[in-house]
């Protein structure tokens, strides 16, 4: 067994892998970036070496850099994590040459697995079922149109050494075939240094399924059941599962099996994952293959009871699995949400700065936090924005669903805007529910993006009765101020009206043991807790059941988060809440006459100059942010007055790009 290991990535896989690494003996060196420097895994790594500045370019997917690193500090293995370098053939082979060793696949299952047209080729001749498409490399827009329309609309174009939604688009017309194209070829070139696009057969409704297999180097694979991934966003995961709601056991054993048959035609030597899209008939095709640990691999070791990073090691050791097919039981149900650092308010965009407040939920039997931030960790513009992978289990799917829905009230993250209120509306959402769900849910269910009025609450009593008792709580306290004439001391009412919004709600609150009992609507709600001022989450009892709310206080204003809702409220007295009805409302100024950047990136271009007469839906800016291209375009016509912003400027929210006339 190695000695020392090399983690050849940063945030939550780096810690993830540290954490088995440690539990097995095994010394470890954490890489950095210059903005890394004060990151989770360099604090939890026994050695950590500074590899560059903070693009990738200049430091994670430098090669040299790392070998380098290994040959300083004596490891003699690398973990690549995913993404990176976790599936670049040469860097496995440069490791081999210095006698390092990879802990993942050989450079033949790289190398065949990696390119997404020659692994559509090797799973056709290994008996696996593919997608009808073009295999072969697209050359120009006008080609792929002619392939498209051979195919028959929808087609989806891909990049082929593409991953994680990048360098992807789906085209319904010979027109969004052509700028899909472009897109596409662009995103590729950026994020891989590989422009190659292929085409095939979009299929409608699709559920995104993939197949945990693992081989060790004597010749012995086996499938670790399936993980459900079809709740996505502009093809990136949201939430996971496992197993699958839709699959039955024949179609599980079967795409098992195909998925250990292209396994082994590769020489498959690791963990991997072999991905495929299913149709509502449970027909399934074979997508691509993973060579790699997927980021959802938590749900698989919670229902296998087996830890994934410990067997990548011990195959890459040498050492035989210790186990065969039929040794291997799913039990259980574990779902994963991916925690991410983006406003589900404004188009999801990309959210940067300093976490002022990071307390995640108690980490529990059935609740797991992956993570590689800590309070006071900055999410950087340079790396991709996720926050935490959190993870529930329960004995049925219900089970885990309620363990998710709490451990999400707990989260509590101050300083970036972050999604953990749509991960919790998709929790409540009937179609989730009742396992009723496609790669298109959130697309078909969410068409005009993500609104607070989408999360209503299942019972808004309970946060008018928090409200209740926070406010007097806090005007209790206020009324025990020192120097108090005698005989004049402070009374606190006990009639108040809670506001949210323009809705107001006459409450009743009176002190009892342990708490307050809060009258409203007719009903009395007896609220105990031990909540001290300032604390983030209020947790305690509301007619015995057990409660945990966020709670922030601005000013007057009380947030409370709950169930993924989201509520400003004020807890005024009846004479002032009567008054507060007569202030004038306050516009906000018109904005209209301007190209304001959604998100903070990078401007790559602006397409259009001072003078210009533009037409809505006109293309008028390209902003990248995340390696991804936002192309900004008009929403009605109008005349360019001024350019604000140059090519090559880093943009902040809402900063001016044009003005209009």
């Amino acid at each position: 067994m190695f000695k020392k290991i090399l983690i050849a990535n940063r945030g939550e896989i780096a810690c993830r892998v540290i954490k088995t690494a440690r539990k097995m003996g095994i010394k470890t060196v954490a890489v950095y970036s210059e903005a890394d420097k004060a990151a989770l895994h360099v604090e939890l790594a026994d050695e950590a070496v500074l590899i560059g500045p903070p693009p990738t370019a200049q430091s994670y997917l430098v090669m040299e850099r790392i070998i380098h690193a290994c040959k300083d500090t004596g490891a003699e293995a690398v973990h690549p994590g995913y993404g990176f370098l976790s599936e670049r053939a040469t860097f496995a082979e440069a490791l081999a040459q210095e006698g390092i060793a990879f802990i993942g696949p050989n450079v033949h299952a790289i190398n065949s697995m990696g390119d997404k047209i020659t692994s559509k080729k090797l799973a056709k001749e290994a008996g696996v079922t593919t997608i009808p498409g073009y295999m072969d490399i697209i050359h120009s827009p006008e080609q792929a149109v002619e392939i498209a329309r051979d195919i028959g609309y929808p087609v989806m174009l891909k990049a082929s050494a593409g991953g994680g939604g990048k360098g992807m688009r789906l085209a319904w017309n010979d027109a969004e075939c052509r700028d899909g194209f472009e897109r596409a070829s662009n995103e590729a070139r950026s994020s891989f240094g590989d422009d190659r696009i292929f085409i095939e057969k979009y299929i409608q409704e699709p559920r995104h399924i993939e197949i945990q297999v693992l081989a060790d180097s004597q010749g012995n694979t086996v499938y670790l059941g399936e993980r459900e991934c079809s709740l996505q966003r502009r093809h990136q995961k949201v939430i996971e599962e496992a197993p699958s709601p839709f699959l039955d056991e024949l179609t599980r054993q079967a795409m098992g099996e195909q998925a250990v048959a292209l396994a082994r035609a590769v020489d498959y030597q690791s963990v991997g994952t072999v991905e495929f899209v299913v149709d509502a008939q449970r027909n399934f095709y074979f997508l691509e293959m993973n060579t790699r640990l997927q980021v959802e691999h938590p749900v698989t070791e919670y229902i296998t009871g087996l830890d994934l990073v410990e067997l990548m090691i011990r195959v890459a050791a040498g050492e035989k699995l210790p186990f065969s097919q039929a040794d291997i039981q799913l039990k259980g149900w574990a779902l994963e949400a991916r925690v991410y650092a983006e406003d589900p308010f404004r188009n999801f965009l990309p959210s940067i700065g300093r976490l002022v407040k990071y307390l995640p939920p108690k980490e529990t039997e059935v609740v797991r936090v992956d993570t590689g931030i800590y309070e006071g960790s900055e999410v950087s513009m340079y790396y991709d924005p996720m926050i935490a992978k959190l993870v529930t289990y329960g004995a049925t799917r219900d089970r885990a669903i309620a363990h998710m829905r709490d451990a999400l009230n707990e989260f509590c993250i101050r300083g970036v805007s972050h999604n953990i209120s749509f991960l919790a509306a998709l929790l409540n959402h009937p179609r989730f529910i009742t396992g009723r769900i496609n790669t298109n849910m959130i697309a078909e269910e969410y068409p005009q993006g993500f609104h607070p009025t989408d999360i209503p609450h299942d019972d808004p009593a309970l946060l008018i009765a928090v409200a209740g008792f926070i406010h007097r709580s806090y005007m209790d306290r206020a009324a025990k101020i020192t120097g108090q004439m005698p005989g004049h001391e402070r009374k606190v009412g006990e009639d108040w009206v809670v506001t949210i919004g323009d809705a107001r709600h006459p409450v009743v609150v009176r002190p009892a043991t342990g708490g307050y009992d809060v009258e409203y609507g007719g009903e009395t709600y007896e609220v105990r807790s031990g909540w001290q001022f300032g604390e983030p989450l209020f947790k305690g009892t509301i007619n015995g059941v057990e409660i945990c709310m966020q709670v922030e206080r601005r000013n007057l204003v009380y947030r409370l988060f709950h169930w993924g809702s989201q509520m400003d409220v004020i807890v005024m007295t009846t004479d002032a809440a009567r008054l507060l009805s007569l202030m004038p409302v306050k516009v906000p100024p018109d904005l209209s006459k301007y190209l304001l950047s959604p998100m903070p990136g990078l401007l790559s271009k602006v397409l259009v100059q001072v003078g210009d007469e533009v037409k809505a839906g006109q293309d008028l800016a390209v902003v990248e942010a995340m390696k991804m291209e936002n192309v900004l375009r008009a929403e009605q016509d109008a005349k360019v007055a001024k350019v604000l912003a140059a090519s090559g400027d880093s943009l902040a929210v809402d900063q001016q790009i044009l003005e209009f006339e």
